[in-house]
């Protein structure tokens, strides 16, 4: 199993320097991936906690690559209604050629309403709006000339395309990753209230007529206890999460530091 832990990229811990060296401490824990989460518009009356501050994820991880060899990059996740098609494929590319192709791309459709009105996107159509993306994504990741609105281009550079983690609990989530995905991203660590959906998602792959996909949990273990977060890991890998993503707060590099090591020694 891959083991990466989330970087907080709002509120006080929104700090370049506090960020890279966040992101320098996971890969010297000798954790596998770092995670970074998508907000763009909170409303005033849902901004405690953060004050507002969220930084764009994939410019963030752009900053993180350049302070950093090893480490896989990810988003847990990215709305894909929030963004147009093009641009984004071609920020993806770019990510991920400049880091030598350490980037994936957890995804979602959002949910979060006053966002989608700033945006002035229908969030009724936010489940069609992410399947027009992703379609258009391994379009742009599997031909160097696209079309687009009707206008030819080329698509360069093109990297590897990321493997794509889709993010949310629904069937419809369920299904959107048999169809497009490498991996489905759940949140949380309980292995009870995974098993029933795992489950599920093995039924779609099977009639989709596909290999069993990755399964990239998004939760907490109970560092503070090493016995029992190293059982709670060996039970989710059982159930065939192959990647789990801790998050958590913290308040400073000292923080952070004692939570990649912990989570690193979990493979001793």
């Amino acid at each position: 199993m891959k083991l990466g832990a989330v970087i907080r990229t709002m509120g006080p811990a929104a700090k370049p320097d506090l960020i890279g060296a966040c992101a320098v401490a996971a890969e010297a824990a000798g954790l596998d991936e770092v995670w970074v989460v998508d907000h763009v518009a909170i409303p005033p009356d849902d901004a405690e906690g953060s004050g507002g501050i969220y930084l764009d994820p994939l410019s963030t991880l752009a900053w993180i690559a350049a302070r950093t060899e090893r480490i896989r990059l990810g988003t847990s996740i990215l709305n894909l209604p929030y963004r147009p098609p093009l641009p984004t494929a071609k920020a993806i590319a770019t990510i991920q050629e400049l880091s030598a192709g350490r980037l994936q791309l957890g995804v979602g459709v959002g949910w979060m309403r006053p966002e989608f009105e700033a945006l002035g996107v229908d969030r009724s159509k936010r489940g069609r709006i992410s399947d027009e993306t992703l379609a258009f994504l391994e379009r742009c990741f599997a031909n160097d000339e696209v079309e687009a609105n009707g206008q030819r281009f080329l698509f360069l550079p093109r990297p590897a395309k990321p493997p794509i983690f889709v993010g949310g609990g629904s069937e419809a989530a369920l299904a959107r990753a048999v169809r497009y995905g490498e991996g489905w991203m759940p949140m949380g660590s309980d292995p009870d209230t995974l098993r029933p959906l795992i489950a599920r998602l093995r039924e779609l792959e099977q009639q989709a007529g596909r290999q069993p996909l990755e399964v990239v949990a998004l939760g907490g273990l109970p560092l503070q206890d090493r016995a029992r977060a190293s059982d709670q890991l060996a039970e989710l890998e059982a159930l065939g999460v192959t990647r789990f993503a801790q998050g958590g707060r913290y308040d400073d590099l000292a923080a952070f530091e004692k939570l990649a090591e912990a989570l690193g020694g979990l493979r001793a």
